[in-house]
């Protein structure tokens, strides 16, 4: 705190950036594996739950208990879709074969664009902490090379280099590095493992839509 204090403004200024760099860090790091964390324990819970069942509409019963999945979504899309289009297949006669070849085409668009938006909710926040991976080391060197400056100036108008003199001017300045790295490093961290748990579950939601897809391939074809 000594060193802090007697720090100079601009020094200090780099050191209240840093500073709300790493508290909104781990802010994000702490929501981030709440969210994700869910997200896999539903996902994992739900795949029992699907396959477990024989019928879509059982499924949409007990979507509620499995809320924090990205598959979930992709399901209720799925079935929301399926529903309207036996309402409007209801409604008017056409051929079978190419309203379920249309059917199909639909189901696919609907798994693409909620993969999509599921895959942005579960990114989102995560370009801050690669901002701050990549951005404040270099906003603390900035802040230590201003320090050295500021330091060297004291030097030459005291016109003294004695080791007393330079030292703390130095040592202060090499504060705001310390802090740069200590703020980039969980920002780093924390980025690298949550890109490795949403790439995971990404996986999961092509896999599953892509079941999808074929379970409403041989509803069509058992309709035929």
């Amino acid at each position: 705190m000594e060193l802090v204090l007697n720090a100079g403004p601009v020094v200090k200024l780099v050191l209240l950036i840093l500073v709300y760099f790493s508290v909104v860090s781990w802010a994000i790091i702490f929501y981030k594996q709440l969210v994700i964390h869910r997200a896999i324990r539903d996902s994992e819970r739900f795949l029992d739950f699907f396959w477990s069942k024989k019928r879509f509409d059982a499924i949409g019963q007990g979507l509620d208990n499995y809320r924090h999945s990205p598959l979930t979504v992709l399901f209720r899309e799925v079935y929301r879709e399926l529903a309207q289009n036996r309402r409007q297949a209801d409604g008017q006669e056409a051929d079978n074969l190419v309203a379920d070849l249309g059917e199909q085409e639909r189901v696919a668009r609907v798994l693409r664009r909620s993969t999509t938006s599921e895959s942005h909710r579960l990114e989102k926040y995560l370009s801050f902490l690669a901002t701050t991976g990549s951005a404040a080391p270099f906003i603390g060197l900035f802040g230590t090379v201003w320090g050295i400056m500021d330091a060297f100036h004291g030097i030459g108008t005291s016109g003294s280099a004695s080791l007393a003199v330079v030292a703390p001017g130095i040592s202060e300045a090499l504060v705001a590095t310390a802090i740069g790295l200590v703020a980039a490093i969980p920002a780093v961290i924390g980025y690298n493992h949550f890109v490795n748990k949403i790439n995971v579950l990404t996986g999961e939601m092509d896999n599953f839509s892509q079941e999808m897809l074929n379970i409403v391939q041989r509803m069509s074809s058992r309709g035929h």
